[in-house]
Parts: structure tokens; sequence; C-alpha cells
């Protein structure tokens, strides 16, 4: 992969996590049943970036974990904050649950790009410098 393209799907998987943190937010928001239309329309469009840049992200990388069904589910679970505002307690925290482990899922796929990047800009530099004149 060429750096500009790795340093796209670093910046792209970076805002990609801000969307789940935006989703984590939503829980929160639901559970303490204080929201509005706004509110709801936002968490809709949040899920919509999460789908849609899941798709971009997975036309570029292969990542084994998470998987494209663990998304969905997740995402398909929450289907708008009244619907998550009339969950109880438990079934709020197995969501919970789920969202971190693949919050978690990819932060360790943007790890494992960036480990990638840094093996490359070794590489160049070295060859840079060893380089036959």
């Amino acid at each position: 992969m060429h750096a500009t393209k790795m340093n796209q799907l670093i910046q792209q998987l970076e805002t990609y996590t801000e969307c789940w943190k935006q989703f984590n937010h939503f829980v929160n928001v639901a559970r303490l049943k204080k929201f509005d239309n706004e509110e709801e329309n936002h968490f809709l469009e949040v899920k919509t970036v999460m789908i849609q840049q899941l798709e971009l992200i997975l036309a570029s990388i292969e990542a084994g974990t998470p998987t494209k069904e663990e998304v969905m589910n997740l995402v398909g679970s929450a289907p708008s904050l009244r619907y998550l505002s009339e969950m109880n307690d438990s079934a709020l925290r197995n969501l919970e649950s789920q969202w971190h482990r693949l919050y978690i899922g990819w932060h360790s796929v943007l790890g494992q790009i960036k480990v990638q990047r840094q093996n490359q800009e070794s590489k160049s530099l070295l060859s840079t410098i060893f380089e036959k004149k």
C-alpha cells in the first residue's frame, strides 16, 4: 500500500472510531431518557456514516475482526434512541459490552495499519541511506 493511501486509511479509521464514540454517547443519552427529535436524527446520521464508512474501509483492507456482520448486528440492534430508552438495563449493558468489544477491535486495526506505515517509512529511510550513488 502506498504511503498516501495508507495515510488516508489511517485518517479514515480515526474518523470512524470517532463515530463509534458518538454511538456510545447516544446509548448513554437513551439510558437517561432525555433526548429530542434533533438528537434522534443525529443518532440516525451517525449510524448511517458508520455503515457507509465500514464499506469503504473493508474495500481497502481485509479486517478479520471486527467483522461486517458484528458491526451490522450492533447497529441493527439500536434502531432508534426511543427503542434504546425502552430497553432494560441488562440489555443496555449487553449492547455496551458488544460496542466496547468492537470499538477496541477497530482501534486494534488502526494500530496495525500504523505499524505497517511505520515499517514502510523505516524501509524507505533505510533504502535512501544505503542507496548506491
